[in-house]
């Protein structure tokens, strides 16, 4: 296992910083971004330029994308001319270079408007006194995707790509719909109850997709913790890899309060 070889795009990121920060101690990390990494071996690349991106590939196990502005609010320019070449020369390189595996970083912004919707408007506002958390009906990978901007519209473009780059040329990519992962790792919003990816359950879930022995297959899983408001489905995750989120961000509710 530690012979791996793991490529993090974005690695100077937040993400990147707290992925690196462990897998470095499992496997062989390197990254790449517009600036180094403390954690990890960088190269200096801009990852809208295939042939430079596609040279920092070889020899490579498995790449996690973590490429593109990732703010939320990006306007369509922004998500258009460079998250979506970002995203797209990424699987390209990686089809190059003959990477089996590429973890993409999509987001829970792809399906952000099931939040406009009743019972979870409410509950991303915290007004759920008199609800059951057993009976919110969970918002699952299979149901139609609602994108809530150009941000999650990118995203969503990033899972059609890898659908297309795992069916075409037998490549397994694993879609990752992140949920709040924050510098602070707990909540500082009442939606990030709901929505809290607590930085051990990332590294665990990412680390199991790494493991994943599922060759030549395309998945997609909601990466949030095991809060007790979360309202998207993680039993295919739970299933498929053995994802066994351990932080509830109800533990934080007496402070925030």
């Amino acid at each position: 296992m530690g012979s791996k070889k793991i490529l993090i795009t974005g690695v100077a990121g937040l993400i990147g910083q707290i992925l690196s920060r462990s897998l470095k101690s499992i496997y062989d990390v390197t990254g790449v971004d517009l600036v180094i990494s403390s954690e990890v071996p960088t190269s200096i690349v801009d990852a809208t330029k295939l042939e430079d991106l596609a040279s920092v590939f070889s020899d490579v196990d498995t790449v996690i994308d973590l490429a593109g502005n990732p703010s939320q609010f990006s306007s369509w320019p922004v998500v258009r001319d460079n998250n979506l070449n970002c995203t797209y020369n990424t699987f390209e390189a990686a089809k190059l270079s003959g990477v089996k595996k590429v973890i993409y970083a999509s987001s829970n912004h792809v399906t952000g408007m099931y939040e406009v919707d009743p019972p979870y408007s409410d509950i991303v506002r915290g007004l759920y006194e008199t609800m059951d958390p057993s009976e919110v009906p969970l918002i699952s990978t299979s149901m139609p995707v609602r994108p809530d901007g150009p941000y999650g519209m990118g995203k969503l473009f990033g899972e059609s790509a890898g659908r297309y780059f795992s069916d075409k040329f037998d490549m397994s990519v694993c879609c990752l719909r992140i949920g709040t992962v924050n510098k602070e790792d707990r909540p500082i919003h009442i939606r990030q109850f709901a929505t809290l990816l607590a930085h051990q359950d990332l590294i665990q879930l990412v680390d199991l997709c790494i493991q994943s022995d599922h060759d030549s297959s395309f998945s997609v899983y909601y990466g949030v913790s095991n809060n007790t408001w979360r309202f998207w489905d993680i039993g295919n995750a739970e299933r498929d890899l053995g994802y066994a989120p351990e932080i509830d961000a109800e533990i934080w509710k007496d402070e925030f309060n």
